[in-house]
Order: C-alpha cells, then sequence, then structure tokens
C-alpha cells in the first residue's frame, strides 16, 4: 500500500518561509504526478500545486501562491519539495502531499489523485 508522509509544518510568522516535504514509498514514484493541497478550518481541500513526472516536470500553482511557493520533486529519493515563502495568515491551513496518474483541475476533494499523506499542519501568525 503506497504511504506518503509530510513533514516540515508549524508555526511561522507572517512574512517568514517553511519548506514541506512528502516522503513516498511503495509506489513508483517516477510515474505519478505529485501534488499540494491544502485544507483551512471550515473551508473545502483546495489545490496548491502540482508537479508533473520527471519526464516532464510541468509545474502548476494556484494563483494565490504564484510568485511566493515553489514545488520541485528528487525522484533518487522518493520525496517532493514545498518551499513556501512569504508566508501570510490566509496560508493556514493542513497541508496534504498527494500522489496521482492523472490530476484533475477544479475536481475537489480528491482532484483524480489516487493516494494522500495524512498531512501537516501550517500556521502563520500576523
Amino acid at each position: 500500500q503506497a504511504q506518503l508522509v509530510e513533514s516540515g509544518g508549524g508555526l511561522v510568522q507572517a512574512g517568514g518561509s517553511l519548506r514541506l516535504s512528502c516522503a513516498a514509498s511503495e509506489i513508483t514514484f517516477s510515474v505519478y504526478l505529485m501534488g499540494w493541497f491544502r485544507q483551512a478550518p471550515g473551508k473545502d481541500r483546495e489545490f496548491v500545486a502540482v508537479i508533473g513526472r520527471s519526464t516532464s516536470s510541468t509545474i502548476d500553482l494556484a494563483d494565490s501562491v504564484k510568485g511566493r511557493f515553489t514545488v520541485s520533486r528528487d525522484d533518487a529519493k522518493n520525496m517532493v519539495y514545498l518551499q513556501m515563502n512569504g508566508l501570510k495568515p490566509e496560508d493556514t491551513a493542513v497541508y496534504y502531499c498527494a500522489a496521482g496518474l492523472l490530476f484533475r483541475t477544479n475536481a475537489p476533494p480528491d482532484y483524480g489523485m489516487n493516494y494522500w499523506g495524512k498531512g501537516t499542519l501550517v500556521t502563520v501568525s500576523s
């Protein structure tokens, strides 16, 4: 059974940075798109970033994080990262890593992704 484990969340002041990591196991990592999603209290889960397979590494970011967040992957380590800079209080949420063979834009809650981690909490104080 595929496992995705997120780490790197925590409490940070507005304007600060965090780097989230996601370790994948029991999947053929290189064939999967990898994504980051978040869910704030009382809100639906929303798309944050997705990175394509290593052969393309196409990247897409939500408009709300463009210019502040970047996503990358290391297929040798089965890892995907979300570098978050210029954090804002509205970025506060549980952040989830996901793996999928397809990514469906605007298709919450699962966006077509096959596997999900349990999430890591990011809290941005004002």
